[in-house]
């Protein structure tokens, strides 16, 4: 039931989906835990994992290897104690390498599946766990959590837009910032963060979605229209009488670079297509030409 992993020249970590299960584990169980190893020990490089639906995959990469300081953060700090004769006789858990003794390693808030109880080997003059980087992200990945932010509107939503009038659309600044989470056990850690980067408005209706760098800017009705810019609108031509309800399926979405960072060194981009977003009808009207005689 056991699968040995090598990160570089340390000795072999010893992973399952948690201690306890690995006490009862059996059958079909087993082999769950079995492949999940197997497809880390096999990535080498990297490997993917489902955040909230999606996979996204992790590739290693050499970009300095230093936490960030923007942002929302928060941190999981794991911890690791002698693990007891009685767990290593049930999971047949051989002798460590020299120097070195076997810990159970417990991340608190991870989830279920994501390493966050294993053995792992411990240098018994350092302190140091023999484990990589790349675990502590697989665990960081799992709790990173991607806000959904709440765009804003001119007309706001629920009030008509008109033809050849631009619709704009924004998020308030003080929603747009990177999150992420750091995950370390002594020595070795990983953050993984979420940084916004383009809004996009799809329009409805099947036509083309158009896109702008950073969070827009707000309309401020205090202001004259003439007198304010926006490189995040759309200008609708066509009223949307005849769409389902009348109105356009319309909607404003962010898409997310997610990166991480990890010691000594390691780092990389996850995916730059991580994408969050609502949708909402919109109401278009033709525009009425004022026509007076003198």
């Amino acid at each position: 039931m056991r699968v040995l992993i090598r990160a570089g020249n340390a000795p072999a970590i010893l992973l399952s989906a948690t201690v306890a299960a690995l006490l009862v584990a059996a059958g079909s169980a087993g082999r769950a835990s079995e492949a999940r190893a197997a497809s880390s020990a096999r990535a080498g490089q990297g490997a993917c994992y489902p955040v909230n639906l999606t996979w996204i995959c992790v590739y290693t990469a050499s970009q300095g290897g230093r936490r960030g300081t923007d942002g929302d953060s928060s941190a999981i700090t794991c911890s690791y104690t002698k693990a007891p004769a009685s767990v290593l006789d049930a999971t047949r858990t051989g002798a460590p390498a020299h120097g070195y003794q076997w810990d159970i390693l417990t991340c608190p808030g991870a989830q279920p599946g994501s390493a966050r109880d294993q053995l792992v080997q411990v240098n018994l003059r350092t302190g140091a766990p023999a484990i990589s980087p790349f675990e502590m992200l697989r665990i960081g990945i799992g709790v990173l959590r991607v806000p959904a932010l709440a765009p804003a509107t001119a007309p706001p939503r629920g009030k008509d837009g008109l033809v050849g009038l631009p619709e704009w659309y924004w998020v308030a600044r003080g929603q747009w910032h990177a999150v992420r989470v750091t995950v370390n056990a002594g020595p070795v850690w990983a953050t993984a963060t979420a940084s916004p980067t383009t809004l996009s408005y799809v329009p409805g209706g099947g036509m083309n979605s158009v896109s702008c760098a950073g969070p827009g800017t707000g309309f401020n009705r205090s202001q004259p229209s003439a007198r304010q810019r926006t490189d995040c609108s759309y200008t609708y031509a066509v009223p949307s009488r005849g769409q389902p309800g009348n109105a356009y399926q319309a909607g404003v979405f962010v898409t997310w670079t997610v990166s991480w960072k990890g010691s000594g060194g390691a780092g990389g981009v996850i995916t730059n297509g991580y994408t969050t977003g609502s949708a909402f009808g919109v109401r278009v009207a033709q525009a009425e030409a004022l026509v007076t005689t003198p």
